[in-house]
């Protein structure tokens, strides 16, 4: 497609004079091309002249397309001779007056314009590169290189920092880099020589490149981003750049890395040192001192221009004042610091791509993202054309009526009124927009809600929370609160939640952390006030647990669930990125930890269903213990040697074997070891194969129950062990097959029903489930298994005593009533099903019960199963709706498909008045 037909708009002409001189240069091209021209030259007189100096080959776009002419450039730049200054300052003209020409008429977006412009820079400054490290190895100056070390800089790297970093160089821009280079490419003895002449070769790039000759210059150069720049020279090892960072990097550096690429030179070694300064430049924590620090900047900035006070176009300045560029990309840019470090898909380069990414992560709402986007692009091209008109590097809008009507013109916009009233307005929305996330309103209003007091009344009363003693913390949670009381008053009673709300922060060792969470995502903040009016046990967990509050914002929270393959990897990760063994411990908490208040989020905002979220607690507990056993194992090796023959495995028992846990469930386990005859391990500390086992089973049940920094993982139980109490913590795989094969009491078969293989080596799981299968496809005494499976339903009443309605695991046709049925079904029919449904639907097809009972049990076990799933979620008491929150309330009744609290504890007796019918008549 040529040129020509694709010019979307044209600038109108500003200095008639100009024009007709252009005129007489391009009157023999297509309309609209010589129109573009023309009156851009009329507007610009910097374009008008690189158009008397260049005409005959920006001419060529009548038969050639931008691109082509571009990438004839690029290979001038690559292969041409001679002076290189002289080289160079032809590229620059040729593309700056292409880059115009195509911007002004429309036929390049921003993002092509700037790439060009980048392009350029990174091209002149790989060829100055090449050329002068290619001078420097033919001296003898870099020990040890070669010719063809040339190319890529002999191991120097120059890092492209900023605009350039992000392919967003704007018209007339400098370009900031840091120069470093690969010191592991040089013998100690060698490494001042080399140093010296990277300095060296480092200020004559520079020269190539900012030198102002007749011909101009290329890009103006500053290398001040570089560690400590008033006393490191131009260029300095990569080692030390580390140290450095690593040591006293801050906050506004971290920024300036996000938009760093490896530009020219050694390519792979400049990506190799970007990913080792990762963790300075990614925090693996969320960090929100970065808000107040980029706060911090964007005050300096405007204090130090003089760009505070009351927006006005005249003079206003598009880069740094309120509203412009500099607010956008701080915008995007600290909000990236904040979250990137555990949200990978933050890390672009770009400033719309970061946006677009922010609002996939949750982080920024899409019409924010959106007014910021278009502003940003119709920012940059009134940028570029202050810019155009005479190759300056200002970002100052006109300050008299004349200069405006110029901008206007060159903008295609004749009436300049108009003009004027729609930057106005674009730069007013992006003040809006950013300052509400830098600087919220404190003296936000806040409307009267009934039963709520006033905010001055809430903070007098909680100023003893430990929360809320430092000064920071008051004035943080003074611009948070406004947003808290209105949300509290949405809630169905906000004095309850307000109440819960104040329990939840006298429960946070420190407030600056939780309330900059709140400040910088409204979104966390409506989910907190939920969790307060919903569910006082989660709310009380996140006050003990606020480090999982990262999760929340990490931009993966509300993804789907991962398959368990891929959730071990996640743990292992985890782990395997700390050293230490209390560590790896801790890490497995605070990850576990995460995911499980993920769980019960989800459940309680309705995005899971109960079973969906009792399947995905058994999910983790399964996961953890899977990923935490290799590690226990290792370290218990360590002291005593390696595990005997094939290790231990763990057998999961009851809810986590049947994968059905609720949030407050603990674990059932059975260890099982295979020391394949091996009498004794071999280690420093040598023990006998059962003391090995017994205590490294002790070790491991410490390693998930011993209350850490970080808190437990889950309470175990391992009394349902062969022998119970009686026998060995852990059982060797030839007792466990033999106990079960001639010893077992009948309770025990049915507990073996809902067992699983959850944790170690594999074929020692398989061979653990094979005997579960053989066990289990015996021939079992029915009668015998009804007389003592009834005889167990006495136990457990007795035990019970008198029960409510609202304990629909107890008692006569409860939910544990119908899961000892549905096992002992399972062993007459000689299943290997795991789950009640499919234990019950297995008898159903061996004829042990019919359509009508399999109906009442599956519909009794569901609601029980709903009520308990949200008791257990919602309070760590027992369940009594009449003493719960409206909101929990609420929750319960959605879960189970009621309208009141009545017809709920009606269906409960119905259905367990019909399950206790169907357990006797079947048992009988």
């Amino acid at each position: 497609m040529s040129f020509d037909t694709q010019i979307t708009r044209q600038p109108l002409v500003h200095n008639e004079d100009r024009r007709v001189e252009a005129h007489g240069l391009f009157e023999t091209l297509p309309a609209p091309l010589a129109s573009l021209l023309e009156n851009t030259a009329s507007c610009s007189p910097y374009l008008a002249g690189l158009m008397s100096r260049e005409a005959d080959w920006i001419a060529q776009l009548a038969t050639m397309s931008a691109e082509e002419l571009c990438a004839d450039v690029w290979n001038d730049i690559a292969t041409g001779q001679g002076d290189l200054k002289a080289l160079f300052r032809q590229a620059k003209r040729r593309i700056a007056l292409l880059a115009a020409v195509a911007d002004v008429g429309g036929v390049w977006p921003l993002a092509t314009v700037t790439r060009a412009l980048t392009d350029l820079a990174d091209k002149c400054l790989q060829r100055g590169l090449e050329d002068l490290t290619a001078a420097q190895i033919a001296r003898g100056k870099l020990p040890g290189q070669t010719a063809q070390d040339a190319k890529a800089g002999a191991g120097m790297c120059v890092l492209a920092m900023g605009k350039m970093g992000a392919y967003e160089l704007n018209y007339s821009s400098d370009i900031d880099m840091i120069c470093l280079f690969d010191e592991t490419r040089f013998a100690p003895d060698d490494y001042l020589v080399a140093r010296q002449t990277f300095v060296k070769i480092t200020r004559s790039l520079m020269s190539l490149m900012s030198d102002v000759t007749g011909d101009g210059y290329v890009f103006r150069t500053d290398l001040r981003l570089r560690p400590d720049a008033s006393v490191t020279p131009v260029c300095i090892a990569m080692e030390t750049a580390e140290r450095y960072y690593e040591s006293v990097g801050r906050t506004w550096e971290r920024a300036a890395f996000i938009k760093a690429r490896p530009c020219a030179g050694d390519l792979v070694a400049g990506e190799q040192f970007l990913e080792r300064l990762s963790p300075f430049i990614w925090r693996k924590h969320l960090d929100f001192a970065a808000i107040e620090d980029a706060h911090d900047m964007r005050l300096k900035i405007r204090n130090h221009k003089g760009l505070g006070g009351h927006m006005q176009l005249d003079g206003h300045n598009m880069k740094l004042g309120a509203g412009g560029i500099r607010e956008i990309e701080f915008f995007t840019q600290t909000r990236q610091l904040i979250a990137g470090g555990r949200d990978q898909s933050l890390r672009v380069l770009g400033t719309c791509d970061g946006l677009d990414r922010l609002v996939d992560a949750g982080w920024v709402p899409k019409d924010a993202s959106d007014k910021l986007q278009a502003a940003y692009v119709a920012h940059r091209e009134v940028e570029h054309r202050l810019q155009m008109i005479g190759d300056a590097q200002t970002h100052e809008l006109p300050k008299g009526d004349e200069g405006f009507q110029r901008l206007a013109r060159f903008m295609g916009e004749d009436d300049v009124a108009k003009f004027r009233a729609t930057l106005l307005a674009r730069l007013e929305e992006v003040a809006d927009v950013t300052d509400s996330f830098f600087e919220p309103d404190e003296a936000e209003e806040v409307v009267e809600t009934v039963g709520l007091a006033s905010p001055a009344t809430y903070l007098e009363q909680w100023r003893g929370i430990p929360a809320l003693r430092s000064e920071r913390a008051v004035s943080l949670f003074k611009r948070v609160f406004p947003t808290i009381l209105r949300q509290m008053g949405q809630a169905t009673h906000p004095a309850e939640a307000m109440d819960v709300f104040e329990k939840f922060i006298s429960g946070l060792p420190a407030g600056v952390q939780v309330f900059s969470l709140f400040e910088a995502n409204t979104q966390l903040t409506k989910l907190i006030v939920d969790i307060c009016a919903t569910s006082p046990a989660l709310a009380t967990y996140l006050s003990r647990n606020s480090a999982v509050l990262d999760a929340v914002i990490g931009g993966s929270f509300f993804a789907e669930w991962p398959s368990a393959e891929e959730l071990r990897a996640l743990l292992v990760a985890q782990i395997e990125d700390v050293d230490d063994y209390e560590g790896q411990l801790d890490a497995a908490r605070r990850w576990q930890k995460e995911w499980h208040f993920r769980i019960g989020v989800h459940h309680l905002q309705g995005l899971l269903s109960p079973e969906d979220a009792s399947a995905q607690y058994a999910d983790l507990a399964r996961v953890t213990l899977a990923a935490l056993l290799p590690v226990v194992e290792r370290e218990f090796a360590r002291k005593h040697g390696a595990a005997p023959g094939r290790g231990a495995m763990v057998l999961g028992m009851g809810s986590v074997g049947a994968g059905s846990l609720n949030a407050q469930s603990d674990l059932d386990l059975i260890v099982i070891y295979d020391a394949a005859g091996v009498e004794e391990s071999t280690g420093p500390r040598p023990l006998n194969t059962r003391t090995y086992f017994a205590r490294f089973t002790q070790a491991f049940v410490t390693a998930l129950t011993a209350p850490m920094a970080q808190g437990r993982l889950y309470e175990v139980d391992l009394r349902l062990r062969p022998s119970g109490q009686a026998g060995p913590v852990a059982t060797s795989l030839q007792a466990f097959q033999s106990y079960q094969t001639t010893d077992a009491w009948v309770w025990e078969h049915l507990a073996l029903t809902r067992s699983m293989a959850i944790a170690g080596e594999a074929s020692l799981q398989a061979d653990v489930e094979a005997v579960r299968c053989a066990v289990l496809e015996g021939s079992f005494d029915a009668e015998r298994i009804k007389r003592e499976t009834q005889e167990m339903r006495a136990r457990l009443a007795s035990a019970a005593g008198p029960v409510g309605t609202w304990n629909v695991k107890s008692g006569a046709g409860g939910r544990q009533d119908i899961e000892l049925l549905s096992q002992a079904l399972c062993l007459i029919s000689q299943g290997t099903a795991r789950q009640i449904s499919a234990q019950l639907h297995d008898a159903k097809a061996a004829g042990l019960l019919g359509t009508t009972q399999l109906a009442k049990l599956l519909n009794a076990h569901r609601l029980f199963t709903h009520v308990q799933m949200a008791g257990r979620l919602l309070s760590d008491k027992p369940l009594t709706p009449d003493a719960m929150g409206a909101g929990a309330v609420d929750m319960l009744l959605r879960d189970c498909d009621c309208e009141t609290v009545e017809e709920l504890a009606d269906r409960i007796a119905e259905c367990r008045k019909l399950a206790a019918e169907v357990v006797e008549q079947l048992l009988a």
